[in-house]
């Protein structure tokens, strides 16, 4: 049976990796207690007890504003740790999915971002990110490195959660208008991973298209609009809130100084994947639907 070895199982991609990698063989799912990406004693001693053939990491450190003042852990666990993940696959012959970020682009390109355009992270979560990519992609390593934004989920925390929570606390909620993307769902992550899994488990490693791939819903909104979706959203299934869409306010980026500049363009250009691997994806507003009927479970 394929052993596959999932890193960082209590996050929002994590968790449900869990569910969507369980058909395709033995899972061991670690949260940080288990499995510590930032030490390397423990990260080979869990590699090498269980021996995976496929290794998941969707762990990471994403606190990005806080990254600006902890520049060595965020190195250790979004560089340095993938860069030993790969070297263990490729002494092992095993397949890495790592997942990345839009973080690696500045933000000033017009239009979608392809895999192929020039990178230049603004911030030390960009800049951690993009060094586990090249370490990963100098391996020599089988991998596939995944790159999305704006994830979101009903397990973990994340903007959707934080709008409905302030939209029940506040009467008054501004929102920066002028930042572009796509909401992604953990679940279409973790979906897209497996079709990507089956077809590696039943396609000769020879001629399986690896690499680097961009993995976002389609369309694309501005953290205004998704705001304005969500708390629509919450008030046609009953939730008791404080403000309507109506009552949100939108700013300039310059109106929300944060310590960790953000890409103002973060679309992702997702043909390359698609037509690659013959999906579809589906639009943003499907996944917060999905998120929606999770929460009201």
């Amino acid at each position: 049976m394929t052993r596959i070895l999932i890193t960082g199982a209590n996050g929002q991609v994590g968790f449900e990796l869990q569910r969507a990698l369980a058909p395709l063989g033995e899972i061991l799912a670690c949260d940080r207690q288990q499995l510590d990406l930032a030490d390397s004693a423990n990260l080979e001693a869990v590699l090498d007890r269980f021996q995976p053939d496929i290794i998941v990491n969707p762990a990471a450190y994403t606190a990005v504003d806080r990254a600006e003042s902890e520049q060595d852990v965020a190195m250790a666990i979004n560089a340095q740790a993938p860069a030993r993940l790969a070297d263990w696959a490729t002494r092992h012959n095993a397949l890495l999915v790592h997942y990345s970020t839009d973080y690696v682009f500045d933000g000033q390109k017009d239009s979608a971002y392809v895999e192929d355009d020039a990178t230049n992270p603004q911030s030390v979560y960009g800049r951690s990110k993009w060094e586990g990519e090249q370490a990963i992609r100098a391996s020599g390593c089988r991998y596939l490195i995944l790159r999305t934004s704006w994830v979101v989920g009903a397990h973990g925390n994340n903007f959707l959660k934080t709008i409905l929570r302030l939209a029940r606390e506040r009467t008054s909620l501004s929102v920066v208008a002028d930042q572009f993307g796509a909401p992604t769902s953990a679940a279409l992550i973790a979906d897209v991973t497996s079709q990507l899994l089956g077809r590696y488990l039943h396609q000769p490693a020879e001629v399986f298209p690896f690499g680097t791939y961009h993995l976002t819903a389609s369309g694309s909104t501005s953290w205004y609009d998704y705001a304005r979706h969500v708390i629509g959203l919450a008030e046609q299934v009953g939730f008791e809130l404080a403000l309507h869409p109506d009552t949100v306010q939108p700013i300039p980026t310059s109106g929300y100084p944060l310590p960790a500049p953000r890409p103002a363009n973060s679309r992702l250009d997702c043909t390359k994947l698609t037509q690659t691997f013959g999906l579809a994806l589906p639009n943003w507003r499907q996944g917060i639907d999905y998120v929606f009927a999770q929460l009201n479970d």
